[in-house]
């Protein structure tokens, strides 16, 4: 018998050829990549994924499932499975036995979407601190409107802080849209595929803690313009020049800034420290 979706695992399954497909297509494999992949769960895209990668690591929260995904894929010499929760499991131990499956070049995976933040933190790091060992390639199944803002140009209106912090550590490619129906159960959003590509920004901020914190206080309220939201730093009149001086209109909101004008801001902000308020 099949095993049933856990809600409290946030699994839906994906049964939709066509989007494993993209998925798969995304990805780019090649013989010599080692993949990631989180919460494999029935197995649905690890088996289109064994055939083409070198070597394939799954990390699958649901104990549950483990044995099933043994009995599937055990018998694979370039499948190895671990039992536990990818924000908390130190891979390098967990795989030093086992060097064909140390540091995946590439991740793959269908992700549970109550942990989208703290997961792309994992894969690409912060502004601040940036992941030391980066993938090459990063190809998720996220929400919608996740992939909308990730993908989001600076004047979209899916352009969030969220944007600015992806963006300024990857390139970000909107592969697909997957609708709910392709999922057992539906969950209540619909879904899309994208492709994150990591890769250094070209002209990083002076003080990265510092751009993470003015970029928490600049979209605090999308509706205000942006020398509202920082008032707690400058005054309107100390503002306005700076803003001038690097081509941002004085009733800029924060998502009319591009990634390079964040880092300029940030650059020519004082250096008194910038405390966002408390969410």
């Amino acid at each position: 018998m099949a095993p049933r979706a856990r809600k409290r695992f946030g699994q839906h399954w994906l049964q939709s050829d066509k989007a494993l497909d993209r998925i798969v297509a995304a990805s780019n494999l090649a013989p010599g990549d080692r993949v990631l992949e989180i919460g494999p769960g029935r197995g649905a895209l690890t088996e289109r994924l064994l055939p083409l990668a070198g070597a394939l690591l799954a990390v699958e929260l649901d104990r549950d499932l483990c044995p099933k995904l043994v009995r599937r894929f055990g018998d694979r010499d370039n499948f190895l499975l671990l039992q536990g929760d990818v924000l908390d499991l130190d891979w390098d131990a967990e795989t030093a036995a086992f060097p064909k499956f140390q540091h995946p070049n590439k991740v793959v995976a269908n992700i549970p979407y109550n942990i989208t933040g703290p997961i792309l933190e994992l894969l690409l790091g912060t502004i601040s601190s940036p992941r030391s060992r980066p993938f090459e390639a990063i190809v998720l199944l996220v929400q919608r409107e996740v992939a909308l803002r990730l993908a989001a140009p600076p004047g979209s209106r899916h352009y969030a802080a969220l944007s600015v912090r992806v963006g300024f550590l990857a390139d970000c490619d909107f592969i697909c849209d997957v609708p709910a129906k392709a999922f057992v159960p539906p969950p209540k959003v619909d879904s899309a595929v994208v492709r994150l590509t990591p890769r250094p920004y070209a002209t990083p901020p002076k003080d990265p803690k510092r751009m993470e914190a003015l970029l928490k206080m600049g979209f605090i309220s999308r509706r205000k313009m942006l020398k509202n939201n920082l008032k707690g730093i400058l005054s309107e009149e100390q503002l306005l020049p700076i803003l001038t001086d690097l081509a941002i209109a004085p009733t800029a909101r924060a998502e009319d800034l591009s990634i390079a004008q964040w880092v300029a801001l940030s650059d020519r902000l004082p250096a008194s420290p910038i405390t966002p308020p408390s969410p």
